[in-house]
């Protein structure tokens, strides 16, 4: 699996950071992050271009791409306190989309097997069957669970006569036994999709969808309090997976299906910064970011920020920093 090369863009790491080929197993064991492109936009049912997005998030920065991130309020380096290495993009052809999965599924597999946490950056949705797949794959099917934010629940059953697409990851998830029902938690769903027969599929799949109505109720962060709980409760592990609609779309207006009335870039970073920090994350994925619709490449940028609050997360567990989510550090630094 070599470097897919420059077909969508330069060939660039993640903000600098040293290349990697997946081929590599030992070079794969030594990192703790792995950053994965997935270039496709195959899946897609309206607006298309996330193909470009792996190459915007990696580069959306007015700083050296210098491998080094440090972060103001966790004082750590997201690109340094965790070895983060950047695999480029996987070899999906555009009209192959189950060919494009599977190659995904096992670059996903490789990095995860290694020990490392697979950052797979989109691409379209339809993705993340084969992200949460490769990471169950290593970890066991129904011990990984599912934080998923989205204004959208992805849980179609045949969409345009096929069984793959950006609407359909989470059913087929599910189905698969990958990943189980009751333990797939939504964040952000908002607007007039799925329809009453998909949402009966998902109660009796026991998911529990956090719409934006709740959300602003009760407060994103009494909403994840419980999340985590579920999240937890007879699970190993957690992926994460972040569709850049579920910012409303004057936060991130470069995307295939915008929805407006979603959460604002702050909430969806803290929250980020929060799940991997507190929760063992085992995968992410961040997707459909469609630089063709952006605009001053403001969902690019939001993009890359989510990326590097995850990976902050994951070096301040690593080296044991306490943080209470709701206010500063709780050693004062």
């Amino acid at each position: 699996m070599a470097r897919y090369g420059a077909q969508f863009g330069p060939d660039l790491t993640f903000l600098g950071v040293d290349a990697v080929d997946l081929d590599d197993r030992a070079a794969l064991e030594a990192a703790d992050v792995v950053v994965v492109g997935a270039p496709f936009d195959g899946g897609a049912s309206h607006r298309s271009g996330t193909r470009f997005g792996p190459g915007a998030i990696r580069q959306a920065c007015y700083l050296p791409q210098d491998g080094s991130r440090p972060h103001l309020a966790l004082r750590v380096d997201a690109l340094r306190d965790v070895r983060v290495v950047d695999a480029g993009d996987v070899m999906m052809p555009p009209g192959h989309i189950e060919t494009a999965l599977g190659n995904l599924e096992d670059a996903v597999f490789a990095v995860a097997s290694a020990g490392a946490v697979p950052l797979v950056l989109g691409g379209d949705h339809s993705i993340a069957l084969a992200d949460a797949t490769g990471v169950a794959r290593h970890l066991g099917y129904g011990k990984v669970s599912m934080i998923h934010f989205d204004a959208h629940a992805d849980t179609g059953d045949i969409e345009f006569g096929s069984l793959y697409g950006h609407g359909q990851p989470m059913r087929r998830l599910i189905e698969s036994g990958a990943l189980r029902g009751d333990r797939f938690l939504q964040m952000g769903l908002r607007g007039y999709w799925p329809g009453p027969e998909t949402l009966s599929w998902m109660a009796e799949q026991q998911m529990r969808s956090y719409e934006m109505t709740e959300i602003g109720e009760r407060g994103l962060g009494e909403c994840l309090d419980e999340a985590f709980e579920i999240a937890l409760d007879e699970c190993d592990a957690v992926f994460l997976s972040v569709d850049i609609d579920v910012c409303d779309p004057g936060h991130a207006p470069g995307t295939g299906t915008p929805e407006p009335g979603g959460l604002s870039s702050r909430q969806l970073l803290d929250a980020v910064r929060r799940i991997c920090l507190e929760l063992p994350v085992a995968g992410i994925d961040v997707v459909e970011v469609s630089p063709p619709y952006d605009h001053a490449e403001i969902t690019a940028y939001l993009a890359n920020r989510v990326c590097l609050e995850a990976l902050s997360g994951l070096a301040a567990r690593k080296v044991g920093i306490d943080h209470d989510p709701a206010g500063p550090l709780l050693d004062g630094r």
